[in-house]
């Protein structure tokens, strides 16, 4: 049995050239590697999960909205260093409460980086090396 939750999370982007530049300093401040590169997306692995975005040429428009159905967004056990990592990138804070920072990219994704020592265990909601959060709860 694998002790990874996810083996992968995909997210599709309407701008892969921003998602990388957004996305990369994170990930790689998260520990991180590069993982997968090609023309449509690209991916970071850590242990036995990875992270991908993709410009997918079947991706519907409109955009995301983290308040509609579907992914509310990705939270990940992290440090300050990677919010700092994220904010030198162009993410925004949405929400710091100290043990947790809920960020915003330019395209609309969060992701919650929980920071708290209180977390191993996942008292606050969150498992494994990713965890994505579709109820909104956070």
């Amino acid at each position: 049995m694998h002790r990874d939750l996810f083996h992968h999370v995909e997210i599709w982007v309407d701008d892969l050239a921003a998602a990388e530049r957004q996305w990369g300093p994170v990930l790689l401040a998260l520990g991180c590697e590069p993982f997968q590169h090609w023309e449509a997306g690209r991916s970071w692995r850590l242990g036995g999960s990875y992270l991908v975005v993709e410009q997918s040429p079947a991706l519907r428009p409109g955009g995301h909205d983290r308040l509609r159905a579907g992914l509310n967004h990705l939270a990940v056990h992290g440090s300050r260093d990677a919010v700092a990592a994220a904010l030198g990138a162009g993410w925004t804070v949405r929400t710091d409460t100290g043990t947790a920072v809920h960020l915003l990219d330019s395209q609309g994704f969060e992701l919650e980086v929980v920071v708290g020592a209180d977390d191993a265990d996942g008292a606050d909601g969150t498992v494994g090396t990713v965890c994505a959060d579709g109820a909104g709860g956070g």
